[in-house]
């Protein structure tokens, strides 16, 4: 190994500070705003166009305008930040392209709360007006977290931040809709969809959330007499909407029921009994109420059987049919219909409670109210089948591979999707209606139809609509742009598998039908969530929500950063705690103080590395280490194995690196000379790589410590390093072996109850072992003494082939020592006695729990290497 070829000719420089301007502490509060700044101005995040570099692409999932910055989010971000940053270091056109989600329902409320406040509602300001107050909203309080984003050190080319209600976003909004119209793949139905009475809109059956409520089951009497039959319902204000009530064909118990009418009670109204065959004969009594306004399955029943469909309710939840019940809210007329039932004795039979599924609206936990209504859908049939090809033929591949299968479920059993919204904020469907019922929806280069009597539907896209575009139309599409061309299709997409059906699997069906058949990625990487440090969901009820800014001023971006990183295995959920994020603090101080230190003793980067043969064992060992870990750790990248690589780092870096290598120079250090300078060129060296190696992960102490090891620009532009191919098994063996030796010595010590600075004198006899090279080490690491006048060995261990013998005189109490391990010893030996006796007892075997078993099996398993361990330590005591 003749020359230096991991370093990048930018780090070539003289030291840019001496080691004295790097505090004696590091202080992340003091560093990352301003480091983070500095990369901004300089524009290290801008991506070019016009570049001939291979491109690397990802866009950020655009959080909602009216969020914060959350654990889940600082989860992503920083691996989407690591994989954006080591590109760039490979000497990719990098562009992480940020932006935010108009969130249409969610911002709208928060505007409504807002008028709310000051006795006023969107009606009293008019549409118009109402929207231009959102848009006032959002550039005074919307974007809080790219804020965030920079104190967490996000690498994003910010002269590209894009918003779904930007003018460009919008045209693209326009075109898409306009081509799928035409297309016959966008159309106008009414059917029944999921209402939210709170929200005032539809929302789509992934807005939908279910969970197990305590509600109530009634079994109903429809008709008189012999022409009469019961049905259960756990929603007994739609009966008045009813309009029929259905049997199964083959179920003889209402055959001779079939093509009568029967008498609807609490009202003037008959209905018919109908045969069909998605009536369960099995469940309840085989009967069925029949209300299609207000059921997709009985809206499928009524469309088969040309049922009429009466909405009894409007769309606050309020009853509307004519009658008692007229003007109450839903839940009250529940209740008051069951009592007029009861009245009637129509009640035949109540289970209360009765917990069932019911959904509720997941932005405002409102109950969902299913409702026939007039609304705009897409036809996903072929455009499903396209997402759902593009990763079996190989195009996008969806990492872990399987994680497919959730995918699979989704894009092949996917429905129409509603799309309109009955909002004011969001993009308006561009469909105008004419006076003489004429329909023109009009693209973004069309003029919309003039004249009286026309008007443009009231309503607008669901945001997942404009958010499925984001691949491409934050690159300037449908425009032929140099980004477009250069970024799309995008490298990566790395997201949630929770968000799969809401977002992921509608990105792929645009990109796919707008793109001409191009992939919007060509992987989805997938995350698991972040939880707690005792893997329960975060959630406010629970009170463990984390806000990570509070841990990112407490421990600096770089502890959590490092923290999530190290615990994000591919679709796999994370858990973390403060300690953990403690624990990443103490590995970046380490980081710090060890870089300090080798500053101090003249590490450097100057001129190419010592030939091979003035490398010592330890140089030659870490060199190999290094090249090894520079492999494995691009490996894993490869892979989106973010954990493992992270776990390699952290062991090598303060493993390796500064409890061993670092330890191993001092000795060289001491004695000056040409070893002296080899080793501050090899420590210098493995601290640049070392840096550039974790910087992706943890960027701005790596920046402060590489800039002043080398008096380079910024690690942000430096090279990322590569493997040089160097290896050394013989040296790794020899490093190994002294580290063996040494780590038994340690334990030793420690047993005998040494002070880890204490010293001791004693021997070394070495001489033909791979020990004899390193003793001067081997004696500063152990703190060991030369062998003086009156040494008199009082114990000896053989460690790798050779003898360390110590004199413990004077250096503990021995007796003190003999009964605090005797007692030790007797407390171990009944321990065994105990759980012996338990685990021979075949009555408390054939009894016990197969854990408790397991349990007194591992103490008892303790207490024979506990006892072992004991009697070794009393052996090695040297005599009283």
């Amino acid at each position: 190994m003749t020359e230096n070829t991991q370093q990048s000719p930018e780090s070539n420089g003289p030291n840019a500070a001496a080691p004295a301007d790097l505090p004696t502490q590091y202080a992340p509060a003091e560093v990352e705003g301003k480091l983070y700044e500095r990369w901004v101005e300089r524009g290290y995040f801008e991506a070019q166009a016009k570049s001939e570099k291979t491109p690397y692409t990802i866009v950020i999932p655009p959080p909602n305008v009216t969020g914060s910055l959350h654990l889940g989010h600082a989860f992503q971000h920083t691996l989407m930040d690591a994989l954006t940053r080591r590109k760039r270091m490979q000497g990719y056109e990098a562009l992480w392209l940020p932006g935010m989600d108009h969130a249409g329902i969610a911002t709208q409320n928060k505007v409504e709360q807002q008028l709310a406040e000051e006795g006023k509602s969107r009606q009293d300001l008019g549409r118009e007006a109402f929207v231009e107050r959102v848009w006032q909203w959002k550039e005074e309080y919307g974007g809080k977290i790219l804020g965030q984003m920079r104190r967490l050190g996000d690498g994003v080319d910010w002269s590209r931040e894009r918003f779904t209600m930007d003018e460009g976003l919008s045209r693209a909004v326009q075109t898409v809709f306009k081509r799928m119209y035409d297309d016959g793949l966008i159309y106008r139905a009414e059917r029944i969809i999921n209402w939210c009475p709170r929200c005032l809109t539809a929302i789509s059956d992934i807005e939908v959330e279910y969970q197990e409520d305590d509600g109530e089951l009634v079994s109903i009497r429809y008709g008189e007499g012999e022409d009469s039959l019961v049905v259960a319902t756990t929603r007994a204000e739609t009966m008045l909407g009813d309009t029929a009530v259905a049997v199964h064909p083959d179920d003889e118990r209402y055959a001779r029921l079939l093509g009568k009418r029967i008498k609807l009670p609490l009202t003037d109204r008959t209905i018919p009994v109908v045969a069909d065959a998605h009536v369960d004969p099995e469940f309840g009594s085989g009967a069925v109420k029949v209300t299609p306004a207000h059921d997709p399955n009985d809206f499928a029943i009524g469309q088969r059987h040309d049922l009429p469909s009466y909405t009894v309710m409007d769309e606050r939840g309020v009853i509307t049919a004519h009658g008692p019940f007229e003007g109450l809210d839903r839940f009250e007329a529940r209740s008051a219909i069951v009592g007029a039932l009861r009245e009637q004795g129509r009640i035949t039979a109540e289970k209360r409670p009765y917990t069932h599924s019911v959904g509720h609206c997941s932005r405002c936990k409102t109950t969902i109210e299913p409702r026939l209504s007039m609304q705009w859908w897409v036809k996903v049939g072929p455009l499903a089948q396209a997402a759902g090809d593009a990763v079996r033929d190989g195009r996008t591949k969806i990492h872990p591979a399987d994680m497919s299968s959730r995918y699979f479920d989704w894009v092949d059993n996917m429905h129409d999707w509603c799309i309109s919204r009955q909002l004011w904020w969001g993009h308006r469907i561009p469909v105008w209606y004419g006076p003489e019922g004429e329909v023109r929806c009009v693209g973004p280069d069309e003029e919309p139809p003039a004249g009286e009597g026309w008007t443009q539907d009231p309503d607008v896209l669901d945001t997942w609509f404009s958010s499925g575009l984001w691949p491409f139309s934050t690159l300037g599409w449908p425009d032929e742009t140099p980004d477009l061309k250069k970024f799309y299709g995008t490298d990566v997409l790395v997201t949630g598998y929770d968000i799969i059906f809401f977002w992921v699997a509608r990105m792929m069906m645009f990109g796919l039908y707008a793109m001409d058949g191009i992939a919007p990625f060509h992987t989805i990487a997938l995350t698991g969530l972040v939880r707690d440090e005792h893997g329960k969901k975060m959630s406010k009820s629970f009170g463990n929500v984390v806000d990570p800014l509070e841990w990112m001023e407490a421990y600096g971006s770089d502890a959590l950063r490092f923290t999530l990183a190290n615990g994000a295995n591919p679709g796999t959920d994370v858990p973390i705690g403060e300690d953990w994020v403690k624990a990443s603090r103490n590995f970046a101080n380490k980081i710090w103080n060890a870089t300090r230190f080798a500053l101090m003793n003249g590490a450097t980067v100057e001129g190419p590395l010592p030939d091979a043969a003035e490398l010592g064992p330890a140089d030659r060992w870490i060199l190999s280490r290094l090249n090894s870990v520079v492999a494995e750790v691009d490996g894993h990248y490869e892979d989106y194995q973010f954990a493992k690589l992270s776990d390699a780092l952290y062991h090598f870096a303060w493993d390796e690196v500064f409890d061993w290598y670092v330890e191993l120079s001092k000795t060289t250090f001491g004695k000056g000379g040409r070893a002296a300078e080899v080793s501050r060129r090899v420590l210098g060296e493995v601290l640049d790589v070392t840096l550039r190696l974790l910087h992706p992960v943890m960027p701005f102490v790596t920046e402060q410590l590489w800039t002043t090891l080398t008096g380079a620009e910024s690690l942000v532009v430096a090279a990322w390093p590569a493997d040089s191919g160097f290896r050394d098994a013989a040296a790794e063996d020899e490093i190994r072996t002294v580290q063996q030796a040494v780590t038994e010595v340690r334990r030793f010590r420690a047993d005998q109850g040494l002070q880890p600075g204490q010293k001791v004198p004693a021997e070394l006899a070495a001489e033909g072992t791979p020990l004899a090279a390193h003793e001067d080490a081997i004696r500063q690491l152990l703190r060991l003494q030369p062998a003086g006048e009156g040494f008199h060995a009082t114990a000896s261990l053989p460690v790798a082939g050779a003898t360390v013998s110590l004199d413990l005189s004077g250096a503990i109490d021995v007796e003190a020592e003999r009964k605090r391990l005797t007692k030790d010893l007797a407390a171990a030996e009944k321990e065994l006695k105990q759980t012996t006796a338990k685990l021979g007892n075949e009555g408390f075997l054939a009894k016990a729990p197969d854990e408790v078993v397991a349990k007194i099996r591992t103490r008892q398993s303790t207490a024979e290497s506990d006892i072992a361990r004991l009697k070794a330590q009393l052996d090695r005591l040297p005599a009283a």
